[in-house]
């Protein structure tokens, strides 16, 4: 992993940002004591001097702003104390990139720092937890640690792949192996050779095959369809479940010698609901990823992280990403509010919690039925008629700011006339105003 050299002024002003990047795994460089690398980054305040601005993240302690680094500039982030939670996870993605692991909840950073010293020791590992947690993610990190970093890393679902093909598709087979075989293929655990192989999902793998697997665990070799010689192979297996292994051997459906040799080290993932300190800065790290070419980039104010870090989160963070995309689709703005923020179903509630009605169902029509349908169709209506208005009804600006395309605009606006909404009659009014 990269690491980052802060100036002294940015330690001091932000020393929270600075210890969460060591915490997250990022070496912190000095320049006292060390030279900083060609990928290495650096962490100046506003008003410091810039080097190499490519490889520069600009720090300010006022207002709430973020803005990638393009064509060459420096990255630049700004926001107050209290704006913690969300400043940092901006700065982590802005940093480490929008796909790395991202943390904040102090389990979560332990479960970080246990996988970077499970990458440096060339071991199986089985991570298990619930759908949506990001098992792969973390699976990927392990990966990127290691010294197999530079070797492929190939991911499988194993409930995904046919059963009759699965055998040939994890470990080849010869030509004429079967019908419709006109020629060889070296399958995963061959064309992973000298990387990682990731099992997702390794409970739904049959159990004849999953005596093969176990043999190719032991032997480090796999025997093609067709064949009869083995082929050797240098490669790390990882593998994910998200049901309890151990309920699966007692129930007769998943092998004890095989679960005792994928688990040489085991990890967990934990739902989203039991780590809420990760939610500000997973928000962050998601507006990042799918803001797209935005000019701003949109800030979610307090009311809208509460809004957040009410909600149980059954498809955990997969649930997170729609929500988030949803978000950045309504807000024509640089802040996206807590009518914004769009859930499959509503908020469940607990004693703890107190009830947040947002604007956006409100102004679903009564005879209607509130499916998530008709909320996300008037809300994406509301969105486009304010984002109209700011920008004094020009369609080009518009498409623009809620980063879609002037054809898709368009199709929005007809939508909306053919049931009574004539959201165009906003640009006359702009145009007269």
């Amino acid at each position: 992993m990269r690491s980052i050299y802060p100036s002294a002024a940015v330690t001091s002003r932000k020393y929270a940002l600075v210890s969460s990047l060591r915490a997250q795994g990022f070496g912190v460089g000095s320049f006292e004591t060390s030279q900083p690398g060609p990928n290495d980054l650096f962490l100046v305040a506003e008003g410091e001097g810039v080097t190499a601005p490519a490889r520069t993240v600009v720090i300010g302690c006022e207002g709430r702003e973020v803005t990638p680094s393009r064509g060459g500039s420096p990255a630049r982030i700004s926001f107050a104390a209290e704006d913690t939670a969300v400043g940092n996870g901006f700065a982590r993605a802005l940093i480490g990139g929008p796909d790395m692991p991202t943390a904040a909840d102090p389990e979560s950073l332990a479960l970080l720092a246990l996988a970077e010293r499970v990458a440096a020791a060339d071991i199986t590992v089985l991570i298990n937890g619930p759908t949506g947690t990001g098992k792969e993610v973390l699976a990927r990190a392990i990966h990127n640690g290691s010294a197999r970093k530079d070797k492929p890393f190939i991911a499988i679902n194993c409930a995904a792949l046919p059963e009759s093909m699965l055998e040939a598709l994890l470990f080849g087979h010869q030509k004429g192996a079967f019908t419709g075989a006109s020629s060889g293929g070296d399958g995963f655990f061959r064309a992973a050779n000298g990387g990682t192989i990731l099992l997702d999902e390794i409970a739904e793998m049959p159990l004849q095959l999953q005596a093969k697997l176990l043999r190719v665990l032991q032997e480090r070799e796999v025997v093609p369809l067709g064949a009869s010689v083995p082929q050797p192979i240098d490669v790390r297996v990882i593998a994910c479940a998200n049901r309890d292994l151990h309920a699966e051997v007692a129930a007769g459906r998943f092998r004890a010698d095989l679960y005792y040799r994928l688990a040489v080290f085991p990890l967990a993932t934990k739902s989203l609901a039991e780590r809420p300190q990760d939610i500000p800065a997973l928000a962050a790290t998601l507006i990042l990823r799918h803001a797209g070419n935005r000019n701003v980039i949109p800030w979610p104010s307090h009311a809208a992280i509460e809004q957040l870090m009410l909600h149980d989160w059954p498809g955990n963070v997969r649930e997170l990403e729609n929500v988030i995309q949803r978000a950045l689709l309504f807000c024509g703005g640089d802040t996206i509010e807590v009518n914004h923020i769009v859930f499959d179903r509503p908020v469940t509630m607990t004693f703890q919690r107190t009830a947040v009605v947002t604007p956006i169902t409100q102004m679903a029509a009564p005879a209607e039925p509130e499916t998530l349908g008709n909320i996300v169709q008037m809300s994406e209506f509301a969105a486009i008629r304010e984002t109209l208005k700011a920008c004094n009804g020009s369609r080009i600006e518009t498409a623009k700011r809620l980063g879609i395309s002037e054809r898709t605009l368009r199709y929005r606006l007809a939508k909306a006339r053919e049931q009574g909404d004539d959201i165009g009659s906003v640009q006359n009014w702009a145009a007269s105003a």
